[in-house]
């Protein structure tokens, strides 16, 4: 039997044999509200804000599997004063500044809170004294406000395969702890994010610029250019209400001119640009056959991964910088050439949906006389925040275009934001480069969707086969790796991407509540934005993007020439697995 009957609050309901009480009591719109759950990373039951009575019994409801004929109630008094005594033990050893807090009115604890009508904290005693680490460029830890729900253990342990943070201590003094207790940026964490979306509260949020980018802005002997990735324009209007999925690219650019920026580019033009320097490697490669799989290089949280776990395999890895650390470099090299501007008076700010681009922009790597190839990095979420803080009407803005000549990309550029995207932008493009005939189709639907791990061969024209994978998930890339290792497996291209469903999804996106997580499938409405984005785009191919092509014929040359080396390629280093 595939369905089991169940009655809740006195009302019969047939559900799907394995699911659990929270599930069901959602699905018949009764709001049990809950902390710790979080769909599919984290199962613990820990915080015992969702029990529910079954017989003379208090149960919590995210683990209790729901049994023929069970009878459930979400609503009486010894519920409700439960609820309120668990969510009130966490409030007491709780730093309850919501004023300043960064998720004060999108917290889950305040949501929690203000659903179970507590009022004041009843129970008073001793503080955790904890302090905030700010080690890292891109995450920022204060345990003054970890609940201990487990939920960024689950994400960065369980989903990720990270482990850089685990539970430590017992009793009243568990804590969230790196290995040895050591800083996080001493840790492996490869800075995905993934943590921050997992948690309900404030105690883990990005390393804030925002600052940082005033102060630049306000500076008359700066000249500041902002660029913008793909995965922003479908996730931004979310920060303001918009329907998830919603695309709002001609607001975007209009916001940001208003914020005080001098040029508005979009980061599409740099992800054409590494398709053009990668696809040229990838089939130089395939012609001498070393160093294969190419695996691709766009995601930071990805390659300081591949630094921590499989540094033996690094020459794998595509040396092309990733599309904004490209556009920042021809900003300080084209560009104030074609301006006359002194390369050291331009700053580089780049809206980014990843924490772990904050970790990129300061790595020496991307740097060139002395200048990184960009100066400050901020997430959607920041943006946003800046928008707000402007008092500018995001929603009523009419559109308004990117700025020439780094501010126009193809179709291509931009399904970089979803996973199998820079497979499919490659292919659009080595399929011409190798056959010299422009192509009848151009959108490679097996590289789509949202398994984890997607196979696929392809045939070149010149009779060439590529075996390509695309990956996405930290978790899906380490199986697949050690499935390289032991000879399962074997490919000629792998595109990674560390974070569920690509860039959309990345760890500086918009949060969602729990709730709302598992009732709304994220990615794919976001990624369906991406891809109209492509449609409705005239240039859809890299390497036909006008720019692209003025770029290489007044200052790169070609493709993999000695210049395009030196500012668009880099190099990457080993670091320890602990």
């Amino acid at each position: 039997m595939n369905t089991v009957k169940i009655m809740i609050d006195g009302v019969e309901t047939e559900i799907v044999k394995g699911t659990t009480v929270l599930e069901a009591a959602r699905d018949q719109g009764i709001n049990i509200p809950s902390l710790c759950y979080l769909q599919g990373v984290n199962h613990s039951s820990s915080c015992r804000v969702c029990v529910v009575e079954v017989g003379p019994r208090l149960i919590a409801s995210c683990t209790l599997i729901a049994e023929d004929g069970m009878k459930i109630q979400t609503n009486t008094k010894k519920v409700r004063d439960a609820r309120r005594t668990s969510a009130q033990l966490l409030l007491s050893d709780h730093d309850r500044e919501c004023l300043s807090c960064s998720r004060g009115g999108n917290c889950e604890l305040q949501s929690v809170s203000n659903s179970l009508n507590i009022r004041e904290v009843t129970y008073t005693g001793e503080h955790s004294s904890r302090e905030k680490d700010y080690s890292s460029p891109a995450i920022v830890r204060d345990a003054s406000k970890c609940i201990l729900c487990g939920r960024c253990v689950g994400a960065c342990g369980t989903v990720q395969t990270v482990g850089a943070i685990g539970f430590a201590k017992r009793g009243f003094d568990t804590v969230i702890s790196t290995a040895f207790g050591r800083p996080l940026a001493e840790s492996t964490c490869v800075n995905c994010g993934q943590c921050i979306m997992a948690c309900p509260v404030g105690a883990l949020t990005e390393h804030e610029n925002i600052r940082d980018v005033w102060d630049a802005i306000a500076d008359p002997d700066q000249y500041v250019v902002v660029q913008t990735a793909p995965a922003v324009r479908v996730a931004l209007g979310e920060e303001f209400g918009l329907p998830v999925g919603t695309r709002t690219t001609g607001k975007m650019a209009a916001a940001l001119r208003r914020l005080g920026f001098n040029k508005v580019f979009d980061t599409v033009f740099g992800a054409d640009l590494t398709i053009m320097e990668e696809g040229t490697e990838l089939l130089s490669r395939l012609s001498s056959g070393q160093n294969l799989p190419l695996m691709t290089s766009c995601c930071p949280g990805w390659v300081k991964f591949m630094e921590h776990n499989f540094p033996d395999m690094l020459d794998n890895l595509s040396t092309c910088k990733s599309p904004h650390e490209m556009e920042g470099a021809m900003v300080k090299s084209y560009f104030a050439g074609k301006l006359g501007i002194d390369p050291q008076k331009i700053t580089v700010v780049s809206i980014m949906p990843c924490t772990a681009k904050k970790f990129e922009g300061a790595r020496e790597e991307l740097s060139n006389k002395d200048m990184q190839d960009v100066d400050w990095v901020l997430t959607t979420r920041e943006l946003a925040a800046m928008i707000k803080e402007a008092g500018i009407d995001f929603v009523n803005l009419k559109d308004e275009e990117f700025d020439n000549p780094l501010g126009v990309g193809s179709g291509a550029g931009t399904i970089f934001g979803a996973t199998g995207g820079v497979s499919e932008a490659a292919l659009r493009t080595v399929f011409e480069l190798v056959s010299g005939q422009p192509l009848d189709t151009i959108e490679y639907t097996a590289v789509r969707g949202m398994d984890g791990i997607k196979e696929n061969t392809v045939e070149l024209p010149d009779g060439r086969t590529i075996r390509t994978a695309v990956v996405h998930g930290l978790g899906n890339a380490r199986r697949l790796m050690e499935a390289m290792q032991r000879g399962e497996k074997s490919y000629d291209f792998m595109e990674v991407m560390a974070c569920a469903g690509g860039c959309i999804t990345g760890g500086g996106q918009p949060i969602l509540n729990a709730a709302d997580s598992s009732r709304l499938d994220v990615k794919a409405l976001r990624a369906k934005a991406i891809y109209s984005e492509d449609e409705a785009q005239t240039v859809r191919k890299s390497h036909h993007n006008p720019f692209i092509k003025q770029l290489y014929a007044e200052f790169l040359g070609e493709p993999n020439s000695h210049l395009a080396h030196e500012l668009l390629h880099t190099h990457y280093t080993a670091r320890t697995k602990y």
